[in-house]
């Protein structure tokens, strides 16, 4: 038993997101002392073989933490740390937003999955901007997703991101655009072509690079090929599969299944998986691939479906701290298993030509 299997039940015993703020604030007391090396020396994975680039970033494994565990920015090094070879923060909006009334996340523990209606509350684009500028950033990409304002209009969108990206520029290793939360009213209807171009454009002239968007598995099909195809004629850097879908899958079992929300975990992995190999089948345009991943097998299917890399973070609540450390390695089992020498050189291999 782990010590984050002995501390378990006591953190699920608190409501999910005072579990959440109480993980945060002690990785925001450790971030920068001695312990963040000790933490370093056990769970990072350092081999050779993990190492990739994507969108011109250069990644020391494929693990990555998704959008939405450090809205703020505040402890992006202690999450390095922790072995992640990249770190996504945000999504940050424009304007200082509290989000939705509370409760607004739910564990689904029968299904190892959460129902989160957060709806984008974080500091704002101001100050996140300002800690990205004032604190040092760790020794991993760093991602920076970036939402829509709520109070803003949906025809005055393209402005809204443009100024968040504005106020985050210079600290971004890539900038995610965030079209796809089902927790802000209309926002997934600018995953539409004329106003995904609208938007995507506005940021490419501002100088937004590497420029990717975070698409829903909600879509039908063909409104995802329209959306490739606008990140194809823009030339954008990337695709990040999938937010969170507000479907609710027969198998869920847990008595929260109900609650309104973005569904993540489990219950979404296969469904997510698919879409990346379908998108990798329609464009060359490298792929971040989410959702329910918690194992190394996970994670290997959908670098297999055509993902260059990866990212977690229900998985880091069920599986707790040695959850990147544990993917990494057994990832590299994998490899060796079927004789890959890389990790690049995995990616794709299950895409139909």
């Amino acid at each position: 038993m782990t010590l984050y299997d002995a501390c378990k039940p006591a953190l699920f015993a608190l409501p999910p997101e005072t579990a959440h703020r109480a993980t945060h604030r002690l990785l925001r007391t450790v971030q920068g002392t001695p312990v963040t090396e000790l933490l370093r020396r056990r769970y990072v994975v350092e081999d050779d073989r993990l190492r990739t680039t994507a969108f011109g970033c250069a990644f020391p494994n494929p693990v990555g933490v998704a959008a939405g565990f450090d809205k703020n920015a505040e402890v992006p090094r202690a999450l390095a740390a922790l072995g992640f070879g990249h770190v996504e923060v945000g999504g940050v909006t424009a304007e200082a937003q509290p989000g939705n009334p509370r409760p607004r996340m739910f564990r689904l523990r029968a299904d190892e999955a959460l129902i989160n209606r957060m709806g984008f509350n974080n500091q704002g684009a101001d100050r996140v901007g300002e800690r990205l500028a004032s604190e040092p950033l760790p020794d991993v990409p760093v991602g920076i997703n970036v939402g829509k304002s709520k109070s803003t209009p949906l025809s005055e969108a393209p402005a809204d991101y443009r100024y968040t990206y504005e106020r985050v520029a210079d600290a971004g290793d890539y900038f995610v655009v965030n079209v796809s939360s089902p927790n802000t009213p209309g926002l997934r209807s600018l995953q539409n072509r004329d106003a995904l171009e609208s938007i995507l454009g506005e940021l490419v002239d501002a100088g937004a690079a590497p420029l990717l968007v975070k698409l829903s598995p909600d879509l039908p099909r063909p409104a995802i090929e329209e959306a490739l195809a606008v990140v194809d004629d823009l030339d954008l850097d990337g695709v990040i599969a999938t937010n969170t879908t507000t479907d609710r899958p027969d198998s869920l079992r847990s008595p929260q299944r109900a609650e309104r929300g973005g569904l993540s975990g489990k219950p979404i992995e296969g469904t997510a998986t698919d879409l990346i190999r379908f998108i990798a089948e329609r464009t060359d345009a490298p792929i971040v691939g989410v959702g329910g991943i918690d194992d190394a097998y996970g994670a290997y299917e959908k670098i297999r479906a055509g993902a260059s890399v990866v990212q977690l973070y229900t998985g880091l609540v069920y599986k707790g701290p040695s959850v990147a450390r544990d993917v990494n390695a057994g990832l590299l089992d994998l490899l060796e298993r079927d004789g890959f020498e890389s990790i690049e050189a995995a990616v794709g291999v299950d895409r139909r030509a």
